[in-house]
């Protein structure tokens, strides 16, 4: 079996930071124009884009979180990644509001920390 190049991993990597911080960007801008605009509820707070970007989330995570830690061996990618995973996983199964909103952000900003770690590891 042979290793996806270093690259494309590290491009992967930064492909899942970007979407990361796409997402937090949503999910801050869908509160406050909903919130506080009352505007966009029916596109922003669509819950068909929420299952999207967890399945990209999914996705990417597992290409590049997954098999990095299958290559170099260190698990605390993997960990924190997961942990991000199943934080948006359960803010899409909450329904809208701030404690969505809260298990969203935290669970990006985890995976996005997943991510630079891999980009480090592959630097080392």
């Amino acid at each position: 079996m042979t290793d996806v190049p270093t690259a494309s991993n590290s491009r992967l990597d930064r492909l899942g930071v970007l979407l990361s911080g796409l997402c937090a960007v949503h999910c801050v801008a869908g509160l406050g124009l909903v919130g506080l605009l009352g505007v966009g509820g029916g596109v922003l707070l669509n819950p068909a884009i929420h299952r999207i970007g967890l399945a990209l989330a999914i996705c990417v995570g597992a290409a590049t979180i997954g098999m990095a830690a299958l290559r170099h061996g260190h698990k605390l990618p993997l960990a924190i990644g997961s942990v991000g995973l199943a934080l948006m996983a359960t803010a899409v199964i909450t329904g809208h509001g701030s404690a969505e909103a809260l298990l969203t952000i935290t669970g990006v900003a985890c995976v996005a920390t997943a991510h630079v770690i891999n980009i480090r590891r592959g630097a080392c």
